[in-house]
């Protein structure tokens, strides 16, 4: 499904899945701001290949990093009014994939069922 979702996205000529990701956690963050260690925690993404991808968002325009005042070694990456607009184009060709690929092939009473379930996992891995 995501390998579909990823050639809906690349044939819009948006940019890759990946990148959806990141900006969306970023949007979702007070001041849509998160330490690099944070983001590369919520994304499941390595500090290395966080970093690379930063970079890439950074040049593209979507995102800056700004140093931690209280800490010099800390770096947060902020979501840039550019990401903003982008993450919101990009959810439009992501949202009608889900559709496509996923919610049109189980019904209303499975749709529910489901978000039983997620709701139950996301309340213990939040205990965890």
């Amino acid at each position: 499904m995501l390998d579909r979702i990823a050639e809906k996205i690349t044939q819009a000529e948006l940019p890759p899945l990946e990148w959806y990701d990141v900006m969306l956690t970023l949007k979702e963050a007070p001041d849509y701001s998160l330490r690099l260690s944070e983001l590369a925690e919520k994304v499941l993404l390595s500090r290395s290949n966080l970093t690379r991808l930063v970079d890439r968002l950074e040049n593209a325009g979507f995102l800056y990093r700004k140093s931690c005042p209280n800490d010099r070694r800390g770096t947060y990456a902020v979501l840039t009014e550019s990401g903003l607009a982008m993450q919101q184009k990009m959810w439009i060709v992501y949202a009608e994939g889900i559709s496509e690929y996923f919610a049109s092939h189980i019904s209303e009473d499975e749709a529910r069922t489901l978000q039983q379930i997620c709701d139950q996992l996301l309340c213990q891995f939040s205990k965890a």
